[in-house]
């Protein structure tokens, strides 16, 4: 597992940035194998993105493990908790959010990192971004910095003198930011899914995530493909 390998792992929830994440590792000319979870979340509709996703940008090795965070609970994503609409940019930038799911980063990395050491690869993607106003603790900076000193000294690959990196090429850009390199290498966000809580009519339209995604398009000056339920798409 040595970086330059030319293989790496991304992790793929089926979401805007996770599909630019995986865009952006293929255009490095990497071989790309598509890791996503069944977590317990409260929706499907993100995995069968993901496998869209996947299959959009010709990853031949996607694979989905199935791991119950419900058996904790503690998040909105995963427990009868509401998830939080209509909050103000102010309001999201305070204080952690009941949409964060307790270590989920930290267990989702932690498969990974098993994934590259079989297949040999020395780069993880993650699609984190502490810019616009998430709020969750495992996606800032030195988080991934620590997580990837571990990774080092955890594996045989690190023991054995090769050097795994954790890849964040989103984590200082905006959510404008993130969809202009996206479109500029052709990703299909008609095929993501942002929304904490989707339903056939589509995503709701004011949860955080789908606040942040409607101004990300608007700042972009870029049609959002989507279907919401609570009004016109933006752009």
């Amino acid at each position: 597992m040595i970086a330059g390998t030319g293989r790496a792992v991304v992790l793929l929830s089926g979401g805007l940035d996770s599909a630019t994440v995986l865009a952006m590792a293929t255009d490095e000319g990497l071989e790309c194998h598509a890791l996503s979870f069944d977590y317990g979340q409260r929706h499907s509709a993100e995995l069968e993105a993901a496998t869209e996703v996947a299959s959009a940008a010709g990853v031949t090795d996607h694979r989905v493990a199935t791991i119950d965070l419900r058996l904790f609970g503690g998040s909105a994503l995963t427990d009868d908790i509401d998830v939080p609409t209509d909050r103000s940019v102010d309001e999201m930038g305070s204080g952690i959010p009941v949409t964060y799911v307790p270590a989920r980063n930290t267990i989702f990395l932690s498969f990974g990192l098993a994934f590259a050491e079989v297949i040999g690869a020395g780069d993880i993607f993650i699609g984190v971004n502490s810019v616009d106003y998430s709020g969750y603790p495992d996606c800032r900076p030195d988080y991934v910095a620590a997580y990837e000193r571990m990774a080092n000294l955890a594996t045989k690959a690190g023991v054995e003198g090769g050097q795994l990196r954790i890849r964040t090429p989103l984590i200082q850009l905006t959510k404008a930011d993130i969809i202009r390199r996206g479109l500029e290498l052709g990703v299909d966000y008609g095929l993501t899914v942002s929304c904490y809580d989707p339903d056939r009519a589509g995503a709701c339209g004011v949860c955080d995530a789908c606040t942040l995604r409607r101004r990300g398009f608007a700042e972009a000056g870029a049609h959002d493909p989507i279907a919401y339920r609570g009004g016109p798409t933006t752009g």
